[in-house]
């Protein structure tokens, strides 16, 4: 089962600079530790305590998994996976 996984700019250093990388898995969970099986580090990046971590936001088929079933959601041949950081700031001056 093939899944396309979309890497931001800032984890592309576990991925030797690739924008995408293929995995498998039945759920998102596994997917991850298939990914740390070639990219070593990764998963830590992704994942804390079995959790997604609060800052990194992840898509399957450009639909949040938060709103699905988290880091359970279970995946299928051919989906894609999209890893995007949160993005937060502003100055706070005004």
């Amino acid at each position: 089962m093939a899944i396309e996984v979309r890497i931001p700019t800032i984890l592309r250093t576990y991925t030797d600079g690739q924008k995408s990388v293929e995995g498998s898995g039945a759920t998102l969970d596994e997917l991850f530790k298939d990914l740390d099986t070639r990219h070593a580090g990764i998963r830590d990046r992704v994942v804390d305590g079995g959790e997604l971590r609060r800052f990194v936001n992840v898509y399957l088929n450009d639909e949040d998994v938060r709103f699905l079933d988290g880091i359970a959601t279970k995946l299928g041949d051919g989906d894609n996976v999209t890893i995007l950081p949160a993005v937060a700031g502003g100055s706070g001056a005004r």
